[in-house]
């Protein structure tokens, strides 16, 4: 399967400080992904190193079969939303959709303007004047009508009101079945991914901790509670997430593609959000968990 994103061992360095380290993973073509972490994992970073606006301090990045910023043609393949959807305050909604048509090969200017018109939006108003909501999907609109073969979203939908959300999550999934879009986006909101999400990556201390089909990482991975237990008796193929114990009982969180047949443990499903802030909560390790 053709991947259209691949990085491996990547790494960006500010000064001192890395900001991503030995991120590997990859993303398959046909795919909404979103990526999940805590403030300060690297979420900002891997994509601006996707878009090309920052080169790697170490390992490689390989986006839409080449090298991010290498030039017109590579530009052209990626459309990229950065944190709080950036408009040109003084210009106008009109003046926007000429300069998309000036700087993108490959802009759809009857896509733009059926987008606008759809929104209600005037043209001659500038983009200062407009609701967050509304320069979310003027900046979602200029993203589509480049005809990126992949589209990074950074936090788009951080400062909007419910409804907004709601509405610029709907536009966007439109946007996916119509136009075959190959999706990237950053996000805290949990429910927000699960709504348009079909693959997951979990990003904490600049690590991609877990990566996978929403669908197969919420089939495989189960939350057992029973009689307190030593954890070196359980069965080799059940990953241990997490573990809490009290004096009589223990609850974990593994990752087993094998039936759980001991009676002991009582065995519930996750939801997205458990199956995040197990993550979230393990401690680092240097290995990654992929789930293909």
């Amino acid at each position: 399967m053709t991947a259209v994103l691949r990085a491996d061992g990547l790494g960006k360095k500010y000064r001192k400080r890395w900001a991503l380290t030995g991120c590997s993973l990859e993303i398959p073509q046909g795919h909404v992904t979103g990526l999940v972490g805590p403030n300060g994992a690297g979420k900002s970073t891997l994509l601006n190193l996707a878009a090309g606006m920052l080169t790697p301090s170490a390992g490689t990045i390989e986006v839409c079969g080449g090298r991010p910023g290498n030039g017109p043609a590579q530009l052209a393949k990626v459309g990229f939303v950065a944190q709080g959807a950036p408009t040109y305050a003084g210009l106008t909604i009109a003046d926007h959709l000429t300069l998309g048509a000036k700087l993108n090969p490959n802009w759809d200017d009857s896509l733009a303007c059926k987008r606008i018109q759809q929104l209600g939006l005037d043209t001659s108003q500038r983009a200062g004047k407009l609701s967050g909501g509304e320069r979310a999907q003027l900046a979602l609109t200029l993203g589509i009508a480049k005809r990126p073969e992949l589209l990074l979203l950074d936090e788009p939908v951080a400062a909007l009101d419910p409804l907004a959300r709601r509405e610029f999550l709907q536009d966007l999934m439109e946007a996916v079945a119509e136009h075959g879009l190959n999706v990237l986006l950053s996000s805290h909101l949990i429910a927000d991914l699960e709504r348009v999400c079909d693959r997951l990556i979990v990003l904490v201390a600049a690590e991609a901790r877990l990566e996978g089909e929403v669908d197969e990482l919420l089939a495989t991975h189960h939350r057992l509670v029973g009689p307190r237990r030593d954890l070196g008796t359980l069965p080799s193929d059940q990953h241990v997430v997490s573990a809490s114990h009290t004096d009589r009982q223990t609850t974990l969180i593994v990752r087993t593609g094998a039936p759980i047949l001991d009676p002991a443990w009582t065995v519930s499903p996750l939801t997205l959000d458990d199956l995040v802030l197990a993550y979230l909560a393990k401690p680092a390790r240097p290995a990654l968990e992929v789930l293909r």
